[in-house]
């Protein structure tokens, strides 16, 4: 079972990440899934899509739970039965998920050079301007990326937009920790992130 890690954020809050280094047979020994996700993991084109999908099955194993307490409402948000709350992510071969008895979020992206050609869809990039290192822009903007990404998926309201209704502080890559204004909303409300990098990925959670 290669979990990369696990943390316990607080008493009823949790999150594990998975490293995919499975063949996709191994990963579906014993893992049943329910008609709808069966439905969707059939549809599945992508060998690593469907490797992520039944990765997050044994990571909710890991919790006690199974697919048959996951459901997902009509905009695809999983939620947990028994009234949890859940947030998944996966990118490449690392799959993770956040559970709390609050809502939460979480993202996991891979660092590439490319997310600088994207950027100023996401963020104002000349925040950045004083960053000559291009590694560590990459770093930056990748953690930019996850922390509002995540934010999303807590604050789950429709008409969310990146570049003009979330901003982030300044940060420096060790200090491991931003906050996430939502703005141009009624409550304004503000999130801390925690972010975490290892083999050239980030990973970002809120809640």
């Amino acid at each position: 079972m290669p979990i990369y890690k696990t943390i316990t954020i607080k008493p009823k809050t949790h999150l594990a990440i998975w490293h995919i280094d499975e063949q996709l047979y191994e990963l579906a020994q014993k893992v049943i899934l329910s008609p709808y996700c069966q439905e969707k993991f059939d549809a599945m084109g992508s060998l690593i899509h469907k490797k992520g999908f039944l990765s997050i099955r044994h990571l909710l194993e890991h919790f006690g739970y199974s697919d048959q307490d996951l459901d997902y409402d009509g905009k695809g948000k999983p939620h947990l039965t028994d009234g949890n709350f859940i947030s998944i992510s996966h990118s490449f071969q690392y799959t993770g998920l956040i559970i709390s008895d609050q809502p939460v979020g979480i993202d996991i992206e891979k660092q590439r050079h490319k997310i600088r050609k994207i950027a100023s869809k996401f963020t104002p990039v000349n925040k950045y301007d004083h960053i000559k290192d291009e590694r560590e822009l990459m770093r930056k903007l990748t953690v930019v990326w996850c922390a509002k990404e995540s934010t999303y998926k807590l604050y789950g309201k429709k008409g969310l937009f990146f570049l003009r209704d979330m901003d982030v502080d300044d940060f420096q890559l060790n200090d491991r920790s931003t906050t996430v204004r939502v703005l141009n909303q009624e409550d304004q409300p503000e999130y801390k992130i925690d972010f975490l990098e290892f083999d050239g990925f980030t990973c970002a959670y809120t809640y």
